[in-house]
């Protein structure tokens, strides 16, 4: 499969070497020859310095055969003439990055009947709705949902003194309908077996029944547990702060945002009926201390400056924040944050790449997240009719040691399977797996030729 991106930015570099790891036959292109040196020299892809807006480029011999067009330039208007055009050239499938809230306003068919756009990619808006999956979960790190809502990942780190602690995973006594599906300590993955234990700090990933889940980081000691969340202080009224402001109001939070730019703050203030809106600096102590921080359930730091976002986080901390969530761009910052006592850091870029890897693996791919820096990714994969998986028991078939079939879905309802349990066509399977594993393992899943 050949895809196409029109944009070598930040976005445009991540979604590249995902893809092309992937081993896809991937081609940057870019008006801006010192962006694509930069790709060129860190990927095995083929970089043209060209116009993606350029009737005569879609009809050019590099463009033949191409599948899908991702375009992700930093204007809406660019991204959306680049798709128009690949579909008049006959290019099948378009993705489009789109930051306008004028155009997400409006539904999805209405972008793809209008705009020739397959998937409409909003950075901004899935790291908006990320946060607040994840704050209707007290405590959780990180929050999945897979098979319509049928299935919940949750990640949260474990306390010094959680009853789980020490004791082999076959003698816990866990809900039927949870397991425990990957551990993440000292910065690898540890898919668990019978004899492992859990250690404090523990980073944890429970999979099974979303309401079953949702109960579980107050009574399996999760470190920092708190109740519901009921103030939101939201540092940045950009893009993301305008989504996300009025989205936690709505869920009852009392929401306050700063922000240092006046036309973000009028913008934000008009999108809420009751939240408090305030025009100065994230880093002003006397401001943070006079607006109650050390009251505040959690400190949202989304500015466009990920390296201010931190020191915000920290400052808020510092004051007595509860719990604080960081925005990145640059993934490397990830470990960085986490390491310096950030509780949740998000990369908006990984997020939305997650999004285009679901889309190009889409037949019997139907979602993919990426986890912990993208080294491990949760995939939702429908079982194809003869397929190596069909009809047999998982203890017959020699799947890779780097990943676990945590459950599946039949018949709208949700099973966590063992080595007797077999899976059937039609079925929807959740695989934690190692990021570099990820096309072996889903190669299972395939029907025949």
């Amino acid at each position: 499969m050949r895809i196409v991106i029109i944009g070598a930015g930040h976005l445009g570099y991540i979604i590249a070497e995902f893809l092309s790891n992937e081993q896809y036959d991937v081609v940057v292109v870019d008006s801006d020859e010192s962006k694509l040196d930069a790709i060129r020299d860190a990927l095995d892809v083929l970089t043209i310095p060209a116009d993606g807006t350029s009737p005569s480029f879609m009809r050019d011999e590099d463009m033949k055969g191409t599948d899908i067009v991702v375009a992700v330039t930093a204007i809406d208007e660019v991204n959306i003439i680049a798709c128009i055009l690949a579909k008049k050239n006959g290019i099948p499938h378009t993705i489009a990055r789109i930051r306008d809230p004028k155009f997400l306003a409006e539904p999805p068919s209405y972008i793809r009947e209008n705009f020739d756009i397959d998937l409409l990619l909003s950075p901004e808006l899935i790291t908006a709705r990320e946060i607040n999956r994840i704050l209707m979960t007290p405590s959780a790190l990180n929050v999945e949902d897979f098979a319509e809502g049928k299935v919940r990942l949750m990640e949260t780190k474990l306390g010094p003194r959680s009853p789980l602690l020490h004791i082999p995973l076959k003698d816990l006594r866990l809900p039927q309908s949870v397991l425990i599906a990957m551990i993440f300590r000292d910065h690898r993955m540890i898919i668990p077996h019978g004899n492992d234990v859990l250690l404090p700090l523990d980073n944890v990933y429970f999979l099974g029944n979303p309401e079953t889940v949702a109960e579980l980081p107050q009574n399996v000691g999760a470190a920092n547990y708190q109740h519901r969340i009921r103030r939101a202080l939201i540092i940045g009224a950009g893009r993301t702060g305008q989504i996300l402001a009025p989205m936690l109001e709505e869920q009852g939070i009392s929401v306050k945002v700063i922000d240092n730019d006046r036309d973000h703050c009028r913008l934000v203030a008009s999108r809420l009926k009751k939240g408090i809106v305030l025009y100065g600096d994230g880093t002003d102590i006397d401001l943070l201390k006079q607006e109650g921080v050390e009251d505040a359930d959690i400190v949202i730091c989304i500015t466009s400056d990920e390296r201010l976002n931190m020191m915000m986080a920290l400052l808020a901390k510092h004051l007595g924040a509860r719990q604080t969530i960081v925005r990145v761009v640059r993934t490397e910052y990830v470990a960085l944050m986490q390491q310096v006592g950030v509780d949740i850091v998000l990369a908006t870029r990984l997020l939305a790449a997650g999004e285009v890897l679901s889309f190009v693996r889409s037949g019997s791919i139907e979602r993919v997240s990426l986890l912990e820096g993208a080294c491990v990714q949760a995939v939702e994969v429908i079982v194809q009719e003869g397929s190596p998986l069909d009809g047999r028991r998982l203890m017959d078939v020699d799947l890779p040691k780097g990943c676990l079939i945590g459950t599946y879905v039949r018949d709208g309802k949700a099973f966590i399977p063992d080595g007797r349990s077999a899976l059937h066509a039609g079925d929807r399977a959740i695989v934690i797996v190692e990021a570099d594993q990820a096309s072996d393992v889903l190669s299972f899943f395939k029907g025949g030729d």
